[in-house]
């Protein structure tokens, strides 16, 4: 039986984001909805970068971000299954990133309990955390067994 919206995947290349991206895999696969893996970045508080010395000029954080996100998924699912995954590179921070993706017709939200941001020990990361209170839709935390 199809679904009737998305499930909505939080990737940042972190070992619990990419259990969460196979998890999702797998709940895409039993209801028909697509899948859209999401990454975010924001720059840190006011003027790092000019602070930076030999910072190249082409420096593009939307493009790295970009790679994480396609490297992250062939690494973890294969070309072929990556091909079938709609990705978006988001701008800002990530629990704000993934609940406006979520807010357009998501009928699932999954993400690991801690990415690269938080610490290794904590039971949920802060994203997850904000998530499971404020999220437009039913979410899902993986967690990191290891």
């Amino acid at each position: 039986m199809a679904g009737s919206g998305k499930i909505v995947v939080g990737v940042d290349g972190s070992e619990p984001s990419l259990k969460a991206l196979r998890w999702a895999v797998r709940q895409s696969e039993l209801t028909g909805d697509p899948l859209e893996a999401v990454i975010s970045w924001e720059y840190p508080a006011a003027g790092w970068a000019a602070m930076v010395p030999g910072l190249p000029s082409d420096f593009d954080p939307e493009k790295m971000a970009g790679q994480v996100l396609e490297d992250s998924l062939k690494e973890t699912l294969g070309a072929e299954k990556t091909a079938a995954i709609a990705q978006k590179v988001m701008v800002g921070n990530a629990a704000q990133a993934l609940m406006d993706r979520a807010a357009d017709g998501a009928t699932l939200l999954v993400v690991g309990n801690h990415g690269y941001s938080g610490f290794r020990a904590t039971l949920l990361g802060s994203v997850g955390l904000h998530l499971t209170q404020h999220a437009p839709c039913p979410v899902v935390v993986v967690r990191d067994t290891a």
